[in-house]
């Protein structure tokens, strides 16, 4: 019988070599497949994230245009329908209302449909991810499907509805960047290791803003002061590389689309470039930092309010529950009512598109001065050259349009925050900040027409540059950062005014984070997601305060030779996925922990007391107890162990006196301290 397989493995390997012998030059195949062995090894081993991290940055910035263009087309054909309406009213209000109403309870069914968590920007979900939280569904393609088609309707709503993409697009590329690390898994065969996944997610934030402004620096930066609350500096190179990838794909489509003669900024200044600004007009820019953090901490209040009350509300809960659509639909209804140009809309420029408000507000031109020199009416359609025409109305000034503008918008967006459906906030923030600059700009150059007089030298002042100013100080102070400033500069392509931008975005920063928390912290605590408060600076107390006063005392533990009985009480009587054991009950010494898996396997494995006595005896397993790498002592300080949850992304540590374990500290035990402490001051 051996002798019958040899023989029969002989004439296998015969066949195969006369079979590889047909194929032409055998040697050279086998030289250039092992050759590309090679420089496969070479390239994985020279760092396989270049490619991955390309691979991100080129994908989103696929994806970022296409989503503009499509946008654009369809924002296009709503302008196009009501030039043909004509003057018929009724026509035109109907064509109005119904396209943002369509297109939003589309959104929102369709989203909410596949997947309840595609509503909202996602970065306040994605912070709580990156604290080492585990959120189901947020990271699945499912959820990018819904939130690519649900935002795409969002945006084509218009202006109407008053809504950007840049949270959406830090979600959505962030949901790429986890679908390629699964993928880098699979390829190089390792193990998913959890710190290459949280700087894949950090550098997937900077390339969701870099592909939607084309700015990677900012891009960077923004994500760090968002997402991250400690970043370590050698994970630079990966954010930079994939944003600057993303922000050159992003902008090089745009000249290939024939929409630019060559790579530049999004949004084009024409500011003076050689006396951009006087040296006492920085009076000015610093009001305007006052004025702009001012506004923030009303919008932050009312938003957090709101979207509180929203959930609260018996009857905005059964709607929520049971008829997203309807919900979305009514709002869109109210705000396309108010926003019709025959209507409200006339004093609040509701023609011009998002993109064309904030080129509009940037004009270096003063518009105060324009419209006393205006001759003609306005045109009936929207003038690419001279977009400030729409905020020029023959009823009332400019300063009244500008006024008007803010007023409504402020309770509008605050009210559109609420709506279920996937959208981002940032992008009106930015111009709402804009357009408050652009109001105290005008105001500056009404009270000195002719300019600010220094040294004998008169200059005339540039109401754009408060209005790139007031962009990033309000949009700064909503979100709590710093980077909005070098955000403006680069979507502009305008650095001119970089000393006055950064006073005023400081000042407005210094304003808000003293008595509102940001944008995105405040949804956080809405929704309740399981993330760690900030202790401000105020509250002193939290460096007196001592784990002992707020640790969770009584917890189940297990000695070395635990027997079934021992580990099924402690099994049945708690949920924790994680338990103490301790060299033996009476000293209670801490030697490791045990996972709730490696206890069900255990019981799987042995039985009661029907098993003789010597192999009870032998109890867990060394193989199962995991060493205790991180402990808190009973006078550790709020404050410290505060920040070492959040430097560790700690979900739970015990805490021991003298090596004898006396409690453990969750998120739990230390939110509700940090709230106490919030509430007592």
């Amino acid at each position: 019988m051996d002798s019958l397989v040899i023989e029969h493995g002989e004439v296998k390997d015969k066949m195969l070599a006369q079979k590889d012998a047909l194929r032409p030059f055998p040697k050279t195949r086998r030289t250039m497949k092992a050759l590309l062995l090679r420089v496969k090894g070479f390239l994985f081993r020279v760092g396989d994230d270049w490619y991955f991290l390309f691979a991100l940055g080129v994908i989103m910035a696929l994806i970022s245009f296409t989503m503009d263009f499509t946008v654009s087309k369809l924002l296009n054909a709503q302008r196009w329908l009501l030039q043909e309406l004509g003057d018929n009213s009724l026509l035109r209000y109907l064509s109005w209302v119904v396209y943002p109403i369509a297109l939003v309870s589309f959104s929102t069914g369709f989203a909410q449909s596949i997947t309840p968590h595609s509503g909202g920007s996602g970065i306040p979900e994605l912070k709580t991810i990156l604290t080492g939280v585990i959120l189901e569904e947020y990271l699945t393609i499912k959820n990018f499907g819904a939130k690519v088609v649900g935002l795409t309707c969002t945006l084509a709503a218009g202006s109407t509805m008053f809504l950007g993409k840049v949270g959406p697009f830090v979600h959505l590329s962030s949901m790429i960047a986890a679908y390629l690390g699964r993928m880098r898994t699979s390829v190089t065969g390792e193990y998913a290791n959890k710190s290459k996944e949280y700087e894949m997610l950090v550098a997937a934030a900077a390339v969701g803003v870099s592909t939607v402004f084309g700015a990677p620096i900012s891009g960077v930066l923004f994500s760090v002061e968002v997402m991250s609350s400690h970043f370590a500096v050698r994970n630079y190179w990966r954010g930079f590389f994939a944003a600057t990838c993303g922000a050159f794909m992003f902008r090089l489509l745009a000249v290939f689309n024939s929409e630019q003669e060559t790579i530049s900024a999004i949004f084009k200044t024409n500011f003076k470039i050689s006396f951009p600004f006087d040296l006492p007009e920085t009076f000015f820019y610093m009001i305007l930092g006052v004025i702009c953090g001012t506004i923030s901490c009303a919008y932050l209040f009312c938003q957090r309010w709101l979207l509180g009350y929203v959930r609260r509300n018996p009857f905005t809960t059964k709607i929520m529950a049971n008829d997203k659509p309807i919900y979305s639909a009514l709002l869109a209804l109210l705000m396309a009512t108010i926003t019709f140009p025959n209507f409200l809309g006339q004093y609040m420029a509701s023609q011009l598109t998002m993109k064309e408000l904030l080129v509009s507000l940037f004009d270096n031109r003063t518009w105060w001065t324009l419209s006393q020199n205006m001759t003609s009416p306005s045109p009936a359609g929207v003038d690419p050259n001279n977009l400030w025409m729409e905020w020029a109305n023959p009823q009332i000034t400019i300063f009244g349009t500008l006024a008007f503008f803010l007023v409504m918008k402020f309770w509008m967006f605050t009210l559109a925050t609420t709506l279920p459906l996937p959208a981002g906030y940032f992008m009106p923030v930015f111009i709402y900040g804009a357009a408050i600059g652009r109001l105290v700009g005008e105001t500056v150059a009404y009270i000195f027409p002719d300019g600010i007089t220094s040294d004998g030298v008169v200059n005339p002042i540039i109401p754009g540059g408060y209005a790139l100013a007031g962009a990033a100080a309000y949009s700064g102070a909503v979100t709590h950062t710093l980077s909005t400033a070098l955000l403006a500069f680069e979507a502009t392509g305008q650095i001119a005014h970089i000393l006055p931008v950064i006073f005023s975005v400081l000042i407005a920063n210094a304003i808000a984070q003293k008595f509102q928390p940001s944008f995105y912290d405040g949804t956080i605590i809405v929704k309740k997601l399981p993330y760690l408060p900030r202790i401000r600076s105020r509250q002193i107390n939290s460096y007196k305060m001592k784990t002992k006063e707020f640790m969770k005392t009584g917890i189940e533990v297990l000695p070395r030779d635990a027997s079934f009985d021992n580990v099924l009480q402690v099994i049945t009587s708690s949920d924790d996925a994680e338990f103490p054991v301790v060299d033996n009950t009476e000293d209670r010494v801490l030697v490791g922990t045990v996972k709730r898996n490696h206890l069900i396997g255990f019981l799987e494995t042995h039985e009661s007391t029907q098993q003789p006595r010597s192999q009870q005896d032998k109890g867990l397993s060394d193989g199962c107890i995991d060493p205790v790498t991180f402990q808190l002592s009973s006078w550790t300080s709020l404050h410290e162990a505060h920040h070492l949850f959040v430097l560790l992304n700690l979900q739970q540590a015990f805490v021991t006196e003298y090596g004898k374990i006396v409690g453990c500290v969750t998120r739990k035990e230390m939110r509700k301290a940090i709230e106490n402490l919030a509430n007592a001051k």
